[in-house]
């Protein structure tokens, strides 16, 4: 695929530098998705912006890992995989659920299964949910905003799988472990 530069803040587009300090203090480091993103200002701040309100949502950061994961796996993106799978062992979440969700398997923690069907379900079918889909996760204790919510993360993560998968950033040291194949 088409390879882009991987900036550093200093090297960034102007109007791009904003967004990746934000996003370096985020994380502690500045993911090289994002610098890669940062080819394009008016990409890497709608990132920013998505990100911002994802990160301040109902949902537990466990949570949000999940989807976010479980959309990396639909979607394909090794890069985002592999990423996740690092945060989401950061917030605690267990190897095993993380395991069955990079094996498109459901997690065994049914609120991360319901998250997790939820999110597949809406990339999948993009967005044509059955009621049944969407009364499963009601009943695993989640509520029609947070419905919504997970539109919101689905979004935020079709930025950052599609540029990864377009843009080939290369997996950082940190990362390689959890590297994943489709």
């Amino acid at each position: 695929m088409a390879h882009y530069p991987v900036h550093t803040i200093a090297s960034a587009p102007q109007d791009s530098r904003p967004a990746l300090e934000q996003l370096q203090k985020a994380f502690g480091v500045l993911p090289n998705i994002a610098a890669t993103i940062a080819n394009s200002p008016k990409l890497i701040n709608s990132l920013v912006g998505v990100f911002q309100q994802v990160h301040t949502s109902s949902l537990t950061e466990q949570e949000i890992q999940i989807v976010l994961l479980t959309d990396a796996v639909t979607n394909s993106s090794t890069y985002a995989v592999a990423f996740h799978t690092a945060l989401a062992l950061q917030q605690g979440v267990r190897q095993e659920d993380l395991d069955a969700i990079r094996e498109r398997r459901p997690p065994e923690n049914q609120r991360f299964a319901a998250l997790s069907a939820l999110a597949e379900a809406l990339i999948e079918k993009r967005g044509h949910l059955n009621e049944q889909e969407f009364e499963a996760f009601l009943a695993a204790g989640f509520t029609r905003e947070q419905v919504l919510e997970v539109v919101a993360i689905v979004a935020a993560s079709t930025i950052t799988n599609y540029a990864a998968t377009i843009a080939d950033p290369p997996l950082e040291t940190a990362f390689q472990q959890y590297a994943w194949q489709s």
